[in-house]
């Protein structure tokens, strides 16, 4: 198993925080869907997928389908995503994506975080060599279903990596193929679990507990902001 599958352990501890934030978090993303492509999920296929990530997390009905009436009801012109990128404390590298409709608020209240939580806002881009984007898949696995096998058939699609842990299909790519593979699994009949695009260190910082208190200070202050979608670092 790869770099992904070590990500994911790392990760899976502070997985999207308490309740109400991981509900919040999964409503900006369906709003972001919505936004692009449209309110109709057979039409729409991250909205589908989002959805499906929504109802495994226990998110009730009615707050996905208040993500997508408040989305159809915004100013789809003025509404954008934006990514920032900036140092934390301890020399941790930072990528936040927002999605706003007044960057200058966003840009200064992202600005402040940073300041306060011992960062710097940097430009944008400075830290894409430090990440890779990748989609990643959490499948049911079904009974009788040979890894190798798959492994085998999802070549097609550019998969990274797909592994097994604790009867969970998990399957890593290039952000951009996440289409041919949810086909795939949609064709093959999988339950997918969850679905997200993700940013992904090239290399981890280990840093103290007391270091890594600070890291998570920030972390925290970024996602208090309601235009913050996705908070990533390469803190260990």
């Amino acid at each position: 198993m790869g770099r992904a599958f070590e990500y994911r352990k790392a990760r899976k501890m502070k997985r999207w925080g308490h309740m109400a934030r991981t509900f919040t978090k999964i409503g900006k993303e369906i709003e972001l869907a919505v936004i692009a492509s449209g309110p109709d999920p057979s039409s729409n296929l991250r909205l589908r997928l989002l959805m499906a990530t929504a109802k495994s997390e226990s998110m009730p009905k009615e707050n996905v389908e208040r993500a997508i009436k408040r989305a159809t009801e915004k100013d789809k012109s003025a509404y954008k995503e934006v990514v920032y990128d900036g140092k934390g404390p301890h020399g941790t590298a930072f990528v936040v994506e927002t999605a706003t409709d007044n960057p200058t608020r966003t840009v200064a209240n992202i600005r402040a975080a940073f300041v306060r939580g011992k960062g710097e806002l940097g430009t944008m881009g400075m830290n894409d060599f430090l990440f890779e984007r990748k989609c990643s898949f959490e499948v049911a696995y079904k009974e009788g279903v040979d890894m190798d096998e798959l492994e085998l058939e999802l070549i097609d699609c550019d998969i990274d990596e797909v592994f097994l842990d604790e009867g969970i299909i998990n399957i890593y790519a290039d952000f951009k193929n996440y289409g041919p593979i949810s086909k795939y699994l949609e064709d093959n009949g999988f339950e997918i679990n969850s679905f997200k695009f993700e940013r992904i260190p090239l290399t981890m910082r280990e840093l103290t507990p007391e270091q890594q208190e600070d890291v998570q200070a920030l972390v925290e202050r970024l996602e208090a902001d309601d235009d913050v979608v996705n908070v990533f670092h390469n803190m260990a």
